[in-house]
């Protein structure tokens, strides 16, 4: 018989023993540990089965434990339901019990009916607003961990390199410094501060992807998927910057490889982007996700592997630690491992950085979805009200002739709505529906500020595509018996569809063909079909014409710009787009959204960004005319129609006072910058204060100018705040010929500006080293 301590003893023994038996179930052990025990426990087809994907549906019975598998494009409900089946036969019915990442699109919202729909990215970006995308972010997560989500595959921090490219619409911008601080915000929000998720996810919290790694957003001829011509300098200084402050400062927990190749060789087989850049150099601890298909494309689309076989050995010695879509290729990793040409060691190094991320994310702890909940958390009125916000806030004005705008509500009778997305919502790919019955059309939401104050008709007009004119006439008479008239043009973006997904589009959705979003590339910015046709019949009525565009990229409005007395650049404004569209154009909201990429004035412009080097724009800067032909070009100018970071207000503002706390500085200095900025006009407004470094002369050709700072602030009339910068030696930081991240000595000037072609104020520094 034991005595009642040696019994204590003894059980508390045999407690530790069964701890240590499965350490790798114990929530409380170190993260490493949990990994080696269970590796060490896993076959080598486990292993494998961890780097492949599958849907919720199919793993059900599965003899393979996946390692993600991804969402349906259904509703939330359905998402949860299916979720709550497949990881409890993970955790229950396989041997080990590992359960899978769950992937869910969230682009701008979580992609499954139910979720809030917010403006799509491109709107996002020119909120210039950081803290308003972290929020969104916060937001998204919250509603797609309700159905599930462990693992967003967003956000996308490519650089908007040329209007034609179907999927500018999914980029926050130009410019890395800007995509990279609006990326970084939507990060946080979705997976915690860093100081957070580099312990672990918490609840209510996603992990993220970064993509497309690397170059994806500048493809050859506009060609979604083409080569993207581009030398290492340009690729470190321009697109990989982005990225590296994902990982670097907002701990990204996975990249996903782009679809493209740069200089013959595919991401998802290229060694020096994944192993040498992100792990070595960056130090990036997380996993490579590949995209959709992304690895089978080495073999039947980029055609350098013969068979899957070959493809699966030039993805694992890349780099790229599982495989999305179904497991055409990775499944061959056995084979391999068994004929010696993979080492077990590279499976275990890729199996050990996912499992880390299942046990950071708190997976085989975490409690399946509970849908009694679902009501509460999806769809909230704050929620739909931060949508609300962030359209408000990413609209931009880009012409106001003699005040036209905002609309006085007690001087108009009536208004003309006319156009093809008048009475149409547009959300932009990776969304569930463009169902009107999900949300507010400009109609509508003219129609409801509007009340019964003034009368609103509304004439279609026209397709967004097609040669048709037959609804001219009645859009004309339409214009004609209204006191003003709002038109609404733009494109129409691909739902439920995505190279690799093969999806497709509910049955009650416009049958209207897809102009914008991924693989609907376009050879004309022009306004497409005979939308511009229809403007300029309405234009001839003589009435007060407001453009309003809705759709997904930059189009060529030269004959707009100068026709057209008001112009407002909407993108893909979100579920309450036509709400917060309305309130703009009555002047309940000061619109404040700032250009985030340089709109070109035709497609022979392209590509059109304002940190060019020098050489960019021609040695004779003798531009033409059609009456007065020139040089570089000869019957034009290389100005962009509208330049990166404009956008107008309904007030003005006057900035003065310019100071540096010092003009020479060396490396480990850091230099203060204040401007003060003054609303000189009659209403509140907000104002994008921009900083911009440039001017210095490098041992490489470098940009132009850089931004290199932004604030959004709010003004009262008359109000005058002071708006503070800072900047240290890696601002100016380049990569020099020997391919090294240097500073060199030498001044270059400090720029306050309104946009990149309006420099306001500015001062001289010099680095010395």
């Amino acid at each position: 018989m034991f005595s009642k301590k040696a019994l204590s003893a003894f059980l508390a023994l045999l407690f530790i023993a069964s701890a240590n038996a499965q350490l790798y179930k114990n929530a409380n052990a170190p993260v490493p540990k949990r990994v080696a025990d269970l590796l060490k426990r896993m076959t080598l087809e486990e292993k494998v089965g961890q780097m492949t994907m599958s849907s919720l549906a199919e793993s059900v019975n599965s003899p393979i434990a996946y390692g993600v598998l991804e969402s349906p494009f259904v509703s939330v409900k359905e998402v949860a339901k299916q979720a709550i089946n497949a990881k409890k036969y993970a955790r229950e019915k396989t041997r080990l019990g590992i359960p899978p990442i769950q992937i869910g699109e969230c682009l701008h919202g979580q992609l499954a009916a139910g979720a809030t729909v917010f403006p799509q990215s491109i709107a996002q970006g020119s909120t210039w607003n950081p803290a308003l995308i972290e929020q969104m972010g916060s937001v998204i997560a919250y509603e797609a961990t309700s159905s599930g989500v462990d693992q967003a595959l967003s956000p996308l921090f490519d650089l908007i390199r040329d209007a034609r490219y179907g999927r500018v619409e999914e980029c926050f911008a130009e410019d890395p410094y800007l995509v990279g601080q609006m990326g970084s915000a939507f990060v946080r929000g979705m997976q915690g501060s860093p100081a957070q998720s580099r312990t672990g996810i918490a609840a209510n919290k996603v992990m993220c992807t970064a993509k497309h790694f690397a170059a994806y957003s500048k493809p050859l001829a506009g060609i979604n998927l083409a080569p993207a011509e581009i030398g290492e300098r340009e690729l470190r200084s321009m697109f990989l910057a982005p990225f590296k402050e994902a990982v670097q400062k907002a701990n990204i927990y996975a990249v996903m490889p782009s679809y493209n190749e740069i200089d013959g060789i595919p991401a998802h087989g290229n060694q020096f982007l994944l192993n040498q850049i992100l792990r070595k150099e960056w130090g990036f601890k997380g996993y490579v996700f590949s995209d959709y298909g992304g690895l089978s494309q080495l073999y039947n689309f980029h055609k350098v592997a013969k068979t899957a076989t070959d493809a699966a050995f030039i993805g694992i010695n890349s780099g790229v630690d599982l495989e999305a879509s179904r497991p055409d290729v990775y499944s061959h990793l056995i084979e391999l491992v068994k004929s010696g040409k993979v080492k077990e060691a590279q499976i275990d190094s890729s199996v050990a950085r996912i499992l880390t991320a299942k046990f950071k994310a708190g997976l085989f702890e975490k409690p399946l979805p509970d849908t009694t909940q679902l009501q509460k958390r999806l769809h909230t009125p704050a929620h739909v009200q931060l949508s609300q916000q962030i359209a408000e806030e990413s609209i931009i004005l880009l012409k106001n002739d003699k005040n036209l705008l905002p609309l006085n509500i007690n001087q108009i009778k009536s208004l003309a709505v006319i156009g093809p997305n008048a009475d149409q919502v547009q959300y932009g790919d990776y969304s569930f529906t463009r169902d009107n019955r999900s949300g507010v059309t400009v109609l509508d939401g003219i129609r409801q500020f509007a009340g019964n104050r003034i009368k609103i008709n509304y004439a279609k007009g026209c397709e967004l595509t097609g040669l048709n004119q037959s609804g001219f006439e009645q859009a004309v008479k339409t214009a004609q018996n209204s006191d003003a008239v709002v038109v609404v043009l733009g494109t129409s973006s691909v739902v439920f569809s995505g190279v690799g997904w093969n999806g497709h589009a509910p049955e009650n959705e416009p049958k209207d063909p897809f102009t914008c979003g991924e693989g609907y590339d376009v050879t004309d910015i022009s306004p497409q079909g005979v939308q511009r046709e229809l403007l300029q019949a309405i234009y001839k009525t003589g009435k007060p014409v407001i453009l309003v565009l809705v759709h997904g990229r930059p189009w060529s409005i030269s004959w707009e710009k100068e026709n057209v007395p008001a112009i407002l650049e909407a993108w893909y404004p979100g579920e309450k787009g036509g709400t917060a569209i309305a309130n703009v154009l009555f002047g309940k909201v000061n619109p404040s959204g700032r250009l985030n990429m340089s709109v070109p004035q035709s497609t022979g412009h392209i590509p059109v960004f304002y940190n060019y080097v020098n050489s960019a724009k021609g040695i004779n800067r003798r531009h033409g005319t059609i009456e007065k032909p020139g040089l570089d070009y000869v019957f034009s100018s290389t100005d962009p129609l509208f330049s990166f970071g404009y956008g107008l207000s309904y007030t003005t503002f006057e900035y003065n006072g310019l100071k540096v706390s010092k003009t020479e500085f060396g490396k480990n200095d850091q230099v203060n910058i204040s401007v003060n900025v003054r609303n000189t006009g009659p209403v509140e407004g907000k104002e994008v204060v921009q900083l911009y470094l440039g001017n210095k002369v490098n041992s490489v050709s470098t940009p132009v100018m850089a931004l290199k700072g932004f604030s959004k602030i709010t003004l009262k009339p008359g109000e005058v705040k002071t708006v503070n910068f800072s900047i240290n030696p890696s601002d100016i930081a380049i990569w020099n010929a020997s391919m090294k991240l240097v500073t060199e000595p030498g001044t270059f000037d400090v720029m306050i500006a309104r946009y990149a072609d309006h420099i306001l104020l500015k001062k001289q520094l010099e680095y010395k080293d």
